[in-house]
């Protein structure tokens, strides 16, 4: 028998563009009126309760009088619903309404929304065109830029997914005025991490500039918006697929997830990382990569944000330890983290390797202080 050589060789360009302004509904049905789905007119809109009136309802309206077809589909807000149950109710519901290949998913939402239904267009039909329109600081912060789409499981998040390219991203910051406090705080926690890992004028800009963010001023709003592309970019675009460079967009997120899992996701994505980011700074400074004045000042700008950065007493602290285990980051059964290298860089151990192993005995140590 021979063997026989099959050379499938593939050329993709995932380039998009990420529109950032105000009140984006009619420049979206512009973009697609003018091609940006191609000669699709079939949309399935995506989206959670939260956010079903004040922005996707009104995007479903705005496409059928344009004269395209259109479907609304809901699922609960929160990140209890980023399971493969919700999706799978998704694609049936979809199925049901005889979308097949010649749809576009449009996500409205948050970050949840966004990775589920990224994660629902990339397996639909082995793989249908979407369209992000973000609506909260995290998502435009975390989820805008990467193409990392995911479900939750027991075990720990985003343990199921897929790296899967949007055809655009629209941030509306107009959006961000209809957020609760707690949303803003929480977005602002990957803000500042990105700060910490790439950017130190980004840090002291969010130092001085805080009570205006969460304000609504425009000038530090589309600062923040701006910025948070620019960085997360910077890094995606030499590791798009996470084999070196991009672990460092996993600052604090070691313990961050873990505790996001653990606290039965009573605390907001972004709450659990800005524990998680005290926990690796202090890790940091007790290595010796940043002193104990900076580790003090990341601390300090969490707290000025409104965010706590201390473990909540109703938090198993063993249970969170051995929930580390359940980060990707893991190897051969080691925890690795990544860490700060002062404010405005992060630690490359080797050449392209940004995260260390850490004994468990140290992490815990961390872990019994916060």
């Amino acid at each position: 028998m021979g063997v026989l050589n099959l050379e499938l060789k593939k050329y993709v360009d995932d380039s998009y563009e990420i529109e950032i302004g105000y009140h984006l509904i009619g420049k979206l049905v512009e973009d697609l009126d003018t091609g940006l789905a191609g000669t699709i007119h079939k949309f399935a809109v995506i989206t959670d309760s939260n956010v079903r009136d004040l922005y996707a309802k009104p995007i479903c309206e705005r496409l059928l009088s344009a004269g395209y077809h259109v479907d609304l589909f809901v699922f609960a807000a929160g990140e209890e619903s980023k399971t493969r149950e919700t999706k799978a109710l998704i694609e049936d519901a979809m199925l049901e309404k005889g979308y097949r290949r010649d749809c576009c998913i449009i996500a409205v939402g948050g970050g949840v929304v966004t990775d589920l239904a990224g994660f629902v267009a990339g397996t639909y039909g082995r793989g249908v065109p979407f369209i992000n329109y973000a609506t909260t600081l995290l998502s435009a912060a975390d989820a805008s830029v990467g193409g990392k789409t995911a479900v939750d499981t027991p075990l720990a998040t985003n343990l199921i997914g897929m790296f899967y390219q949007p055809l655009k991203v629209y941030i509306d910051i107009a959006a961000w005025q209809t957020l609760p406090q707690r949303q803003m705080a929480s977005g602002l926690a990957e803000t500042i991490k990105h700060a910490c890992l790439a950017n130190l004028d980004m840090f002291e800009f969010l130092e001085e500039n805080i009570g205006d963010i969460l304000g609504f001023k425009k000038f530090a709003c589309e600062y923040i918006a701006e910025n948070n592309c620019r960085i997360k970019y910077q890094v995606v675009m030499k590791d798009e697929r996470e084999s070196g460079l991009r672990e460092i967009l996993n600052l604090g997120h070691t313990v961050g997830r873990a505790i996001e899992t653990v606290s039965n996701y009573r605390l907001l994505h972004g709450e659990a990382v800005a524990i998680g980011m005290a926990a690796q700074v202090q890790l940091s400074a007790r290595l010796g990569y940043m002193s104990e004045e900076e580790a003090e000042r990341v601390i300090a700008l969490y707290n000025k944000a409104g965010l706590s950065t201390v473990i909540p007493p109703y938090i198993d602290r063993e249970e969170l330890v051995r929930k580390l285990y359940t980060d990707k980051k893991v190897r051969d059964g080691k925890l690795r983290f990544v860490l700060q290298k002062g404010i405005g860089g992060v630690v490359e151990f080797s050449p392209g390797v940004y995260a260390r192993p850490i004994e468990e005995s140290l992490a815990r140590e961390i872990i019994m202080e916060l």
